[in-house]
């Protein structure tokens, strides 16, 4: 079969948007990434000293801002990368903010510019379908190494009491997965871990205060952390996230020009209020979409969420959180990754496009720069394979 490059963006109109819904399945579906969020942010708030009530308040209004425009299950995260640098070197909040800006900048100057769109015709899906991969590889790895072992023998009690539900109990709609297991986290947590005079202590109103980068930390935010960034960003949060949206929800296209412009729009508005840099990403669709999500309802529900923690319970976040047991986040984290190595399997016919994207996953996943290297090294190998330079798979 010849190898064909990525199709143009769709041109058809697209088809009304449902209404947004609030029910027990959306309900279910805004815990779905929550594996994946929460421990970034603990991270991020104790190693640079940002203020915790601007992180998550404005975490919180990114979700609803995301769920309401895109009327799907369009997440909000952390950028990862970006978070990686800053709990490693323990980056002051200015330079985070600085950072936070020049992303903004340099993915709005993509998508007024047009650049994403020809980014988005050069990558071809096996290579799109290599990062999902790669990035399942990532988490599964997280879920399995560090959540699950978190709390000894009796997390790997919780951790396959929730295993076993969430396959029991997965796709159905009546009893969704993640509420019951989110509901036996909870319980677990009441009962072995909280502290009643913490959460106590936790309680309080607080708002985000007002910032203004300076041009010298938004220039040095731009070399130490969006650099690093925008290559994940590209791979993932835009073309993966846009090739997501294809895969469930095919009546309703969705540019990557208006992900990227959604993305910088977040990351122009963050920095003035203390929130911390964010994009959106292709596991994190999944996660709400495994989980039960199919409206911008599950995005709205997890933001609500952010948005009580930051305005009411900021003051002690790290102690309160410390109360869900992380076996139960590694099962939510575990079951996104496989649903997003699980869409390896529209390709998996083609033996050289299968092997391209598993060559592209294991060197987005295994590798420094991952992403920008196996989305290079990638797309040069699928046009060699088009012009018969190479024969991967024969």
């Amino acid at each position: 079969m010849p190898l064909t490059p990525t199709q143009p963006e769709p041109t058809a109109p697209l088809a009304a948007r449902p209404p947004i819904r609030f029910d027990r399945n959306e309900l279910a579906g805004a815990f779905g990434d929550l594996g994946t969020d929460l421990p970034l942010l603990i991270g991020v708030i104790a190693a640079s000293g940002l203020d915790s009530a601007g992180v998550l308040i404005m975490f919180g209004l990114m979700q609803l801002f995301s769920g309401l425009w895109y009327g799907m299950p369009m997440p909000v995260q952390p950028l990862k990368a970006f978070a990686a640098l800053v709990i490693a070197q323990k980056i002051p909040g200015r330079i985070i903010f600085g950072g936070g800006l020049a992303v903004g900048v340099g993915m709005l100057l993509l998508s007024v510019t047009g650049l994403i769109d020809g980014l988005a015709r050069l990558v071809p899906k096996p290579v799109i379908r290599g990062i999902q991969f790669g990035l399942a590889l990532q988490l599964s790895t997280l879920a399995l190494k560090q959540y699950v072992p978190a709390d000894g023998l009796g997390g790997y009690a919780l951790a396959a009491a929730a295993f076993l539900v969430t396959v029991v109990l997965l796709g159905n709609r009546r009893w969704p997965a993640a509420l019951v297991v989110v509901s036996l986290g909870v319980l677990y947590g009441l009962v072995f871990k909280l502290d009643f005079s913490a959460a106590q202590q936790a309680l309080g109103l607080r708002l985000p205060t007002w910032h203004v980068p300076q041009m010298a930390d938004i220039l040095t935010g731009a070399v130490l952390l969006a650099l690093p960034q925008i290559p994940l960003s590209l791979g993932n949060s835009v073309l993966a996230t846009r090739q997501v949206v294809q895969d469930y929800f095919p009546e309703r296209p969705v540019t990557v020009r208006k992900i990227s412009f959604t993305y910088s729009l977040m990351n122009l508005v963050n920095p003035f209020l203390g929130g911390f840099p964010v994009c959106h990403g292709s596991g994190g669709m999944v996660g709400h979409y495994t989980f039960g999500g199919r409206t911008g309802g599950s995005v709205v529900i997890y933001g609500g969420l952010f948005l009580v923690l930051g305005l009411f319970f900021s003051q002690g976040f790290q102690q309160l959180v410390q109360v869900f047991p992380l076996p139960i986040l590694g099962v939510l984290l575990f079951f996104e990754a496989l649903s997003l190595a699980a869409l390896l399997r529209d390709i998996s016919a083609e033996r050289a496009h299968l092997l391209l994207a598993l060559l592209t996953g294991i060197l987005c996943a295994g590798l420094p720069y991952g992403y920008l290297v196996g989305l290079t090294i990638g797309t040069t190998l699928y046009y060699a394979m088009q012009r018969g330079w190479v024969g991967l798979g024969k």
